[in-house]
């Protein structure tokens, strides 16, 4: 028998972790969502994991738009990350934003923006697991945005 679903949770959150908000667009319709669960997959191809809950908007939204961006927070986007956790209708009003190579919204401040061509998708219970192949990729200097029980943190 699985573990319950509270037990889990609590276990899971003594797993420090980055803080990504994976966006998307398709024609002029943007979406995004703050994301704990991305990982780097392989080095030969490139290529990312994100996993994303079947049941939010920006889901639906990878899947046609077949293309996706990581944009890494530095550890002081901390209202960022809120920002793209709620439900709120335009994520992007009077963000500093940037486009990609491939006409991605990049989230202006982020450690790295990272542009993803949609390869596969596999099931992963009550989420999907968005696996993208890195076609471009930003960096910047700073220190990271971490989640950790239930809270940020940072370096230090």
């Amino acid at each position: 028998m699985p573990i319950d679903e509270a037990a889990f949770r609590q276990a899971m959150g003594h797993f420090a972790c980055g803080v990504t908000v994976v966006t998307t667009q398709m024609g002029d319709e943007r979406n995004g969502l703050t994301v704990a669960s991305f990982a780097s997959l392989s080095l030969r191809p490139p290529l990312v994991l994100v996993c994303v809950e079947k049941s939010v908007k920006s889901h639906d939204a990878i899947a046609a738009a077949g293309k996706f961006a990581v944009n890494i927070l530095a550890e002081n986007q901390t209202d960022v990350s809120n920002r793209f956790a709620t439900k709120a209708e335009d994520k992007f009003a009077d963000l500093p934003l940037h486009s990609g190579e491939l006409g991605l919204p990049l989230i202006d401040g982020a450690l790295a923006n990272i542009e993803c061509r949609l390869t596969n998708t596999l099931a992963g219970g009550d989420h999907s697991i968005f696996v993208g192949e890195v076609v471009h990729a930003e960096m910047r200097e700073g220190e990271p945005l971490l989640y950790f029980r239930s809270g940020y943190r940072k370096i230090g």
